[in-house]
């Protein structure tokens, strides 16, 4: 597993819908990678820190600068993920 791999699947990891074959490929980056280990920390500190956003108080014109970062990410870095 790639580094920029490891970052796509975060997500999945932490809500534990990661599929067993892909987690165990994470554990073992995680375990071999300190970049990736210090990534998934402060990831997991953020989530602690802010909780949950929900939707609703994002204003409109937020909500919609929000989508095209994620655009612009996708697009730098090639990712297909929402």
């Amino acid at each position: 597993m790639t580094c920029a791999e490891f970052v796509e699947l975060v997500t999945a990891y932490l809500e534990g819908t990661l599929p067993a074959e892909q987690r165990v490929a994470f554990d073992e980056h995680l375990a071999l990678c300190p970049g990736c280990d210090t990534y998934l920390e402060q990831y997991q500190t953020t989530i602690d820190l802010i909780g949950e956003l929900p939707e609703e108080s994002l204003s409109s014109p937020g909500r919609e600068r929000l989508l095209d970062a994620f655009a612009a990410w996708r697009r730098t870095t090639g990712s297909q993920e929402p």
